[in-house]
Parts: C-alpha cells; structure tokens; sequence
C-alpha cells in the first residue's frame, strides 16, 4: 500500500511539473555577457555569473578552456588568457549542470563612453546636420559592436540604420573610425545620462575614501551647523504647510488632514515624511507652486553613485582598452559645497579604474565649454561650425564661468594619470554641437597618437616654460608637430601681459621664432607674466601647430 501510494505520489509530481529533489540553477550572465560581443585583445578577459553554490564551471573559448567553481553566494569567474584580434566569429561555452553558448563573439578593441548628453544623444538626432554621420548610420558596420546600459538587449552588430540611429551619435561614429584604422572589430559600451553632473557617476567608495573632498564636506559642516539648518528647515516646513493649506482650502478642503508628520533621525536630523493627503489629495499644481523643502543633512554624508551603479557597475569587470567622457556642462553636483570639476574627476577616474581591476587603463577627457576658438582650417568637415576668426576684444576680458569651466578640464588632466584632453575649442560650438563625426574623429586623433602609439599629433602647441628678456617674454612649448603657425594671413594674437602690479595688457608684438613665441606690450615694459587664450570664448587666439591642432591656453603666474 505504501509503495503504491509513494509510486502514485511521484507520478502526480512528474505530471505537473513538481520537484521531488534537489533544482539546479541555471548559469546565469550578467547583461554584458551576450551573442556578438567583442572580447577585448591583448589582456586578460573576466568571464563571470552566477550557479549553484559550488557548482563546477568550464569555460571554453578558442583554444583555451578554463575552470571555476562557485563561491558560497553562487558567484564564479574565470580570466581568459589574452586574446589576439580576430574577424573570425567564434563560440564562447559555459557549462555546468546547464550549458550557456554565445555565438558570434569577436576579438578586438572595446571602449566605454560615458558622461551626459553630448555622449549620450542618439544618431537621429544629429543626422540631418551632420552629412558624414548620415552616411555612416546608412552603411553596414559588421565588425562594430554597439552595447547600451539601458534599453538595449544585449549587444548588437552595427548593421541596422535604424539600430545605429537610437545609439550615441559621438560614441558610434567614433567606432566607426577606429574600426577602419585599426582594421579589427571595435566594441563599445555606452552608459551615459543627459544633464549629469559628475557626483552621481562617482562610486560612493571613492568618495568616502577621497581625502581633500571628505575635508571640504567636513569644513562645510563645521560652517553651517546642522541644528541651525534644522531650525531653519522646520520654520519653512511651517510656512510650507500654511501655504499649501491655504491653496488646499480654496481649491480642495480637507478639514482635520496634517500635511506632515516629522521623525527625528538618530543624528537629531528631521525629514518629511509625506501623509495621505500629500501623496493622494494635494494636486500637483499646488505642489509644484510651492516645492517642498528638503531635510538638512550632513555633507559628509552626501550620496553618490547613483548613475554609476545603475549604467556602469554592470559592465565591470569586461575587459576594456579605455574610457571615453564627455561630461562637464553640470558640474561636479554638490550644489551646496565649494567641490568642482576637477576635484571630483580626481576621486572618480581613480575610483573607475580600482572598481574594474585593469590598472590605469587610458581616459580620454572632451574638453569643455564645447568649442568657442577659431579653427586652423573652417573647411576642414572635423571643425564644420567652428567660430570664425575674431579681432581682440578692446581689453583683456575676466574670466566667466564658462572660462572656469575650459580651465577644470586643464586640470583634470594634468592631475589624473594616462588622463589625456579632446581639444575641442576649434570645431564646432554650443551646448549640444551639431557636428559629432568632427568630435568623434577628433576622439581618434588622441587615441591614436595617446593610446595607440600612431606618429600623429595628437595636442596643439601645449605650454612648457617662459623666459623673462628684458621688456619680452618668450614661451616655450611642446607638441609643437610639424612647427608653430597661425591661419594664412592671420597675425599672431590672444597673449596678455602683466607686470608686478597684475595688470594684464594685449601683447601688441608677438612672433613665432622657432620653437617659441615671443611677445611683448608697450604697456608693459618690465613683464613678469603672460596668459595665452585664458578666456572662452576665445576666437581671437589663432597659435596653432601646422597639424591644425590649436594651442593649449595657459597661464604663468598664480595671481
């Protein structure tokens, strides 16, 4: 009876599909890990994902078959011994109690693109101003892979115009170009937001572990005491409130209803906490009339990383040659703390590169403001959009945000190593430049000298040293390429001078002499500093190499 009844119970859980034992989980991959990926050459290569606690892994690629065995949490990896740069498609197999097969998987160069908008902003959006990426997003690109952080499954083969017009404008195009010189397949991820600032897209270890911004936060703190801001926070929750219930009374009452409720934080800190009639009863108009104040908190704990934990954790740990970023336009996103630009991407590039494992792998920086100089050549399609060539304002103008913004992007290279900068203040200007196939091969060009090792010019003509001569000042530089020039026709112009007294007058005598520019003003007979193109914008400063690549704006002095 019993046997019976046992060989009963089994037939009825084989008929609906009941487990009578132990259920293997399947191999699980993280999102990055899909059919026609490129595997980075050149360099070990993380394949990674989830099974059974100690369930035993193989992996089989090429010729190479490696094993790993599941940790207590069901996490394994295993690191491909570096690949050399195939066409060829090949299979990548990962078994266990189950078996996951990637097919048409290449070998090649693999970037990352990140930043906001102008990363971010798709093909369609630029292909009626831009011919050269118009023509592009129609032509097949089999051996560029595109891969999105968000709303994309999986990686895609650049073969699809209506694919390729939903994906980054300056990120596709510039696959483009270095598929074509490099002659091997190119992959690259996006993961970028439109409108960020820096802060979000900085892990929140590399804050916390950030010595100069902690001490900045914590100063800040000790400044603007937390039970003053909570005296003030609660006396506009009040006024908040009246507000509102008087909009509420006119236009909807709820007699006896509180509008907040307030729970003090173990810091003594008070935050909101939203009711019923709020959420379900006040209408947004009158919410958006009267925005509701927001708890204080303390600097030090300020919350960062919410971008990068949602578009760019995922793709960690696939091998990457390096990063392309094209933010700058929000700044660093800590409204109310003295932290810039550069401060921030001082914490964030090194956090980025501790969080992938590959060392310090290369970062390409576009600089910002976007444009704003005169270009070498305005034919030339890479600087369509350009400002035209300009006379010297009457005086030497201050400096704006904007000049401070071209500045911070000066520094964030000069303080982050294999940190290199996009000149950009000769191609095409405004917020959102229309011309990003000349960004993007202008992308390349620094890759190419930077990161590849080309023979290619990869700066304009970048500040070195000065030297005092009597009532002159002569520079001298590096990257000069093929020698120091300016547009056909154009006198040099953009140096300011300055004596003890930190006056700034236009040089009105400035000529190349070989490696070095000399220069000098009648208002300044005993010189003891000199500016080149310090301002944005900056169309009346005309130094170039003759590879067409304007000059770097400097300063001597730390006035």
């Amino acid at each position: 009876m019993f046997h019976s009844t046992l060989k009963m119970a089994i037939g009825l859980c084989v008929l609906y599909g009941i487990a009578i034992g132990p259920v293997m989980a399947a191999i699980t991959l993280p999102p990055v890990l899909t059919d026609h990926m490129v595997l980075q050459r050149d360099m070990p290569v993380p394949i990674w994902g989830t099974a059974d606690p100690g369930e035993a892994i193989t992996v089989t690629f090429q010729a190479q078959t490696k094993t790993a065995t599941a940790d207590a949490q069901g996490k394994w990896m295993v690191k491909l011994d570096a690949l050399t740069a195939t066409a060829e498609p090949n299979t990548l197999s990962i078994s266990g109690s189950t078996t996951v097969t990637l097919k048409d998987v290449l070998v090649g160069e693999v970037w990352v693109g990140s930043g906001q908008s102008n990363l971010d902003s798709p093909v369609n959006m630029y292909a009626g101003q831009d011919s050269i990426l118009n023509q592009a997003k129609g032509e097949s690109h089999p051996l560029l892979r595109l891969y999105h952080s968000v709303g994309q499954k999986g990686w895609q083969a650049a073969t699809n115009p209506e694919l390729i017009g939903g994906y980054s404008a300056q990120l596709f195009y510039y696959g483009v170009l270095l598929q074509k010189e490099l002659n091997v397949p190119v992959g690259v991820l996006e993961g970028a937001v439109a409108g960020s600032p820096s802060a979000p897209f900085l892990p929140q270890e590399g804050f916390k572990s950030n010595a100069a911004i902690l001490a900045t936060a914590a100063k800040w703190d000790q400044e603007h005491p937390i039970e003053q801001r909570q005296k003030k926070y609660e006396e506009d929750l009040a006024k908040w409130e009246s507000a509102v219930a008087a909009d509420m009374a006119a236009t909807q009452p709820t007699p006896g209803a509180s509008l907040s409720d307030q729970t003090n934080t173990t810091n003594a800190v008070a935050s909101a906490v939203p009711t019923a009639v709020e959420t379900a009863k006040v209408p947004p108009a009158i919410l958006a009339k009267h925005p509701k104040p927001w708890p204080p908190g303390l600097a030090v704990d300020s919350k960062t990383g919410d971008a990068f934990e949602k578009h760019i954790r995922p793709m960690i740990p696939f091998a990457i040659r390096g990063v392309l970023w094209d933010q700058g336009e929000g700044g660093a996103g800590f409204a109310q703390l003295p932290i810039w630009q550069q401060a921030i991407m001082a914490a964030l590039i090194p956090a980025w590169r501790q969080e992938w494992g590959e060392g310090d792998f290369p970062w390409l920086y576009v600089q910002k403001p976007s444009g704003g100089g005169c270009a070498f050549n305005p034919d030339d399609p890479v600087n369509k959009g350009a400002k035209p060539f300009e006379p010297l304002p009457k005086y030497v103008p201050d400096a704006d945000y904007f000049s401070w913004l071209h500045r911070e992007a000066l520094d964030v290279v000069a303080q982050n190593t294999n940190t290199f900068l996009v000149i950009t203040t000769d191609l095409a200007m405004g917020v959102h430049p229309t011309n990003k196939s000349g960004y993007a091969t202008r992308d390349l060009t620094v890759a190419l000298g930077a990161v590849y090792g080309r023979p290619v010019e990869y700066y304009g003509p970048k500040y070195d040293s000065f030297k005092i001569e009597g009532d002159h000042i002569r520079i001298s530089y590096t990257h000069v390429g093929k020698g120091l020039v300016t547009p056909a026709g154009q006198p040099l112009q953009g140096f300011a001078v300055a004596g003890a007294d930190k006056r700034f007058y236009w040089a009105d005598s400035a000529a190349i002499d070989g490696q070095t520019v000399v220069v000098s003003s009648t208002h300044v007979p005993n010189p003891v500093a000199v500016h080149y193109a310090w301002t944005w914008p900056l169309a009346w400063a005309n130094l170039f190499n003759a590879d067409g690549l304007p000059a770097i704006g400097f300063r001597t002095d730390k006035w």
